[in-house]
């Protein structure tokens, strides 16, 4: 287990860096803001752009791995649904409920405690994830969110609209762009490279400080019931889900097949309560957020090591 410690120690310990200088004003949040900017709108993509460019596209483009993500990602998201409606609960509530279930925090959360662990791959696998969660996880969650009443348009309208915004976003763009390279077996000039790789190194360190800063303001006053559900399909059942799925499906390569379940125990991205601010769900959603990130630290732990000792990955 210490081994295992090891890897997540240092993750929470940044956090709580980031977290304590939030707490004593060192950064203000709008600080915190353009820090997260600055790591989603460079950083990220810098890094998954390097990650797909720079490897074959066969070895990158695996379908196996992004069934089990994406069926694992859309079983719990409709558990989640169904959950909050069947206690009477709104469409809109009831699709962040299983928002919080089904999409994790790749990028701030996922790729610095996979590089630890993987190294390199862990770029390929956050690039698998990416592409699952923004152009398919988001639009369709947001879509559900707007699909209520009959002033809205149809799910599937507001879901294509979603997703024409979401593809000009730079992470999806560098996805592209990546696989675009890595097909043609292009590559780029040594100027542009190194650019890249600077950018990319940037983006682990940062962003474990933004998403602790960003909880520093957040209060978990809320629905103790409902956030621990969450809290519990996100942490557990989400993993499992995909764990279950990859047990199914052809096999894969040993490191991307833990890579997938271990991207799966991370808590939800940062942004969970901003996107629900439009609905008025932004209360819960952001106690839900820091409780399960907190638990995170117990549960990712305990995963990996299920995953690396228990199962032998």
């Amino acid at each position: 287990m210490l081994d295992i410690l090891a890897v997540t120690g240092p993750i929470y310990l940044l956090m709580a860096l980031g977290f304590v200088s939030g707490r004593r004003g060192v950064f203000a949040p709008t600080d915190f803001r353009v820090l997260g900017q600055f790591v989603v709108q460079f950083c990220l993509p810098a890094l998954v752009f390097k990650a797909l460019s720079q490897r074959a596209f066969a070895d990158i483009l695996n379908s196996t791995y992004l069934l089990a993500y994406a069926g694992g990602s859309l079983a719990m998201l409709a558990l989640g649904v169904a959950l909050a409606r069947g206690r009477g609960r709104r469409m809109a509530y009831s699709s962040f409920f299983g928002m919080g279930m089904a999409c994790s925090n790749s990028g701030f959360v996922g790729y610095p405690v996979m590089l630890q662990l993987l190294g390199p791959p862990a770029a390929v696998a956050l690039a698998l994830c990416m592409l699952v969660e923004n152009m398919l996880m988001v639009p369709l969650c947001l879509a559900l969110a707007e699909s209520q009443g009959a002033e809205h348009l149809p799910w599937y309208r507001v879901m294509g609209q979603s997703l024409a915004k979401v593809v000009r976003t730079p992470l999806v763009l560098s996805i592209l762009a990546g696989f675009a390279l890595s097909a043609l077996g292009l590559q780029l000039p040594a100027v542009l490279t190194r650019a890249v790789d600077l950018l990319a190194v940037a983006s682990a360190a940062t962003a474990l400080f933004v998403i602790g800063g960003s909880l520093a303001g957040r209060s978990v006053q809320g629905q103790v019931g409902s956030i621990a559900q969450v809290a519990l399909g996100k942490l557990v059942l989400h993993p499992a889900a995909v764990l279950g799925l990859l047990w199914l499906l052809p096999p894969i390569d040993p490191v991307l097949r833990l890579a997938a379940v271990a991207f799966a125990a991370m808590p939800m991205f940062s942004i969970y309560p901003i996107l629900a601010q439009k609905y008025g769900e932004e209360s819960f959603c952001a106690a839900t957020l820091v409780v399960t990130t907190l638990a995170s630290f117990l549960t990712l732990s305990g995963w990996l090591w299920v995953l690396r000792h228990g199962l032998g990955w």
